[in-house]
């Protein structure tokens, strides 16, 4: 059986009629706009904010189109990727009805959107070596089943999947597959996004948070065959993107040669701060990383864990999840701030070693 969208989007989204904005219905060049019920004498800032903005953000999309090496009609832009998330489910899954399967331990918001749109959650656990699971993803699929969640790079133990295990779930899964790629820029495994034209039912997601650090402007991505598109666009609210973030995002997408800078250099001090930390007496491991962070486990991680808050570090505690015990979650900072965490650590290990 081939992979067929129909049979997988919600019925009541088949019949739906999209909310038409005024934007929608009007396309070109004009000097007064009387259709939008705007304030027409402008706004208190000095940029004026008092027009909507471009419901489908044609602009931003074309420059990706270049950038990416696929065609605007593929690409969505989410009020961040947790939108493109939510909207996944509210497209294809039946509340109460289908189920969707999750390899933890990964990123929380599958399991947190599912359980808000009544979705059934299926877990297949990384195996210990934090690969996929291919024969208890199998074994969970039903017909039932509407969306595989695969995050590669991982969040939270940083490595990318086997690519050749992502691509055996595409070829054999008849539902969509989503890839989140947020991570991705930082690895060393090339993007799905050009495996598009032969999976019709993979969904790739990216972000503006990371790489691009625009992570306070809220702006995800998903690529997909442009029936999926459609549909996310038919389901999102009329004007998800803000006219501030757009304009900011065009900016910065202007600037990719400093974005790759930025990316090597925080690849290269990730490399040298998991040199470091693999140094230190209690640490048990630092795991390989394709993100901006490392996995490190360490020997009374939650005890080093409140000793770096009292000194104003804010990591991530990952010990109470399954495959990540005794394991702390770390960002690549800025230089200083790889050396104060070090040296915080170094304190820690005084205190503790001399009491």
């Amino acid at each position: 059986m081939s992979f067929n969208i129909d049979n997988l989007v919600r019925e009541n989204i088949k019949k739906l009629v999209p909310y038409s904005s005024a934007r929608d219905e009007f396309s070109g060049d004009a000097k007064v706009f009387l259709d939008a019920n705007e304030n027409s004498l402008g706004s208190p800032l000095t940029k004026w904010y008092n027009r909507y903005p471009d419901p489908h953000q044609q602009q931003i999309k074309q420059v990706l189109s270049t950038i990416k090496g696929i065609a605007p009609e593929h690409i969505f832009l989410g009020n961040g990727s947790d939108e493109c998330i939510d909207l996944l489910f509210r497209s294809f899954c039946n509340p109460g009805k289908d189920n969707v399967i999750i390899c933890p331990p990964t990123y929380g918001m599958y399991e947190v959107s599912a359980n808000i749109n009544d979705i059934a959650i299926r877990k297949a656990p990384l195996l210990e070596n934090f690969e996929l699971d291919l024969i208890h993803i199998e074994q969970l699929a039903d017909a039932n089943t509407k969306l595989i969640w695969i995050c590669s790079p991982n969040n939270p133990t940083g490595n990318s999947f086997n690519r050749a295990d992502i691509e055996m779930v595409l070829n054999n899964f008849k539902g969509i597959v989503v890839i989140d790629e947020a991570y991705i820029n930082f690895a060393r495994q090339k993007t799905f996004i050009q495996e598009l034209v032969d999976y019709p039912n993979l969904v790739v997601l990216q972000t503006f948070s990371k790489a691009w650090g625009l992570a306070g402007l809220r702006l995800g991505m998903a690529f997909a065959s442009a029936a999926i598109i459609e549909i996310l666009n038919k389901v999102k609210p009329p004007y998800n993107i803000n006219q501030a973030t757009q304009e900011l995002a065009l900016k910065a997408l202007e600037e990719v040669g400093q974005v790759n800078d930025m990316i090597t250099e925080l690849v290269d001090m990730r490399i040298a701060l998991a040199e470091v930390l693999s140094t230190i007496p209690t640490v048990e491991k630092v795991f390989p990383s394709d993100a901006n962070f490392l996995l490190v486990k360490i020997k009374d991680a939650r005890k080093l864990y409140d000793f770096l808050l009292t000194k104003g570090i804010v990591v991530r505690d990952r010990s109470n999840v399954k495959l990540c015990e005794e394991c702390l979650r770390i960002t690549i900072g800025t230089e200083q701030e790889n050396t104060d965490l070090v040296d915080a650590i170094a304190q820690w290990l005084n205190i503790t070693t001399s009491a």
